[in-house]
């Protein structure tokens, strides 16, 4: 890859990222707060400092200054290099969240509605920030560095963080319903479904099995036409006793469609297994670099 093809990859990430985290501060601020609903992760103990504050202390300044701790501590355990698209994402997400003021009124007026839309607004915009390589600070520095020394998946080291921060709500005088603490679960789990489909079509790929008598015809279309790599598997018939070779390739599920046209065209009567795949890393796929 040259130099300057990779300046523009990483000058996409990092606009992708910056715009990415503006439905984050929306649902937080026109949404969340305005409910009095405390989502989880650190926007979550954010608003527990405003409200406790008496809405002094900005959800703002609050998001700023305990990342700021975090980096420092993140850096001197994981080093800078894991840190610096964290801290670029933390800056872009506190520039939102100062200049989307928190709503008097909710944009939504019906709580579970606004759970629903707060929750892909939010799941969607961390979505698109992780697959940029991208991060939001937060407990996502709390997970890696729990990860790291604990051996403890990250998934559950941030749901036993959002658990705690949603709980401590009902502590909270603008929390006057047991409700809101169950709103505020429903959220997490919306938002933690939406960063999951996002990310997953970002990344979902498609496994074939092409069964055919003319296989290097349907291979050598398949190899010019789409680019895609293509191998043999040698195989017998059970019944027939007959030697033959089956088609096996990955491609993106975007691609499958094509895959499909150019069997037909060559040979109507092949018979095609399709299984979906995820997490394919290589050449044509996800890079080893980028998901290490």
């Amino acid at each position: 890859m040259t130099i300057d093809k990779k300046w523009l990859i990483e000058a996409k990430e990092l606009f992708f990222i910056a715009i990415c985290t503006i439905p984050y501060a929306l649902a937080v601020n026109q949404i969340l707060v305005p409910h009095a609903i405390i989502g989880g992760g650190l926007t979550g103990l954010c608003e527990i400092i405003y409200f406790a504050s008496g809405e002094v202390i900005p959800i703002w300044l609050s998001n700023l200054v305990i990342n700021v701790l975090l980096i420092i501590v993140a850096i001197f355990m994981l080093g800078w290099k894991s840190c610096v698209r964290a801290i670029y994402g933390i800056f872009t997400l506190t520039i939102w969240l100062k200049l989307f003021p928190i709503s008097e009124t909710p944009l939504i007026s019906d709580p579970f509605m606004a759970i629903i839309l707060a929750g892909v607004l939010n799941g969607a915009g961390l979505g698109f920030v992780y697959v940029n390589n991208g991060n939001t600070g937060g407990t996502d520095i709390i997970a890696m560095l729990v990860n790291k020394y604990k051996h403890v998946p990250m998934g559950r080291a941030l749901f036993f963080v959002d658990m705690v921060v949603i709980g401590s709500a009902w502590f909270l005088p603008q929390v006057t319903r047991f409700e809101q603490i169950l709103f505020g679960l429903c959220y997490s789990f919306v938002e933690t479904q939406a960063v999951d489909w996002v990310m997953g079509r970002g990344r979902q790929s498609v496994q074939f099995f092409i069964f055919s008598k003319k296989y290097q015809e349907i291979a050598d279309t398949i190899m010019t036409k789409l680019g895609r790599g293509v191998t043999f598997i040698e195989a017998e018939g059970a019944y027939t006793r007959q030697e033959s070779k089956i088609i096996m390739l990955l491609v993106r599920k975007s691609e499958a469609t094509q895959i499909y046209r150019m069997v037909r065209d060559i040979d109507p009567t092949a018979f095609i297994s399709e299984t979906p795949t995820r997490g394919v890393i290589g050449q044509g796929f996800e890079s080893i670099k980028d998901k290490a």
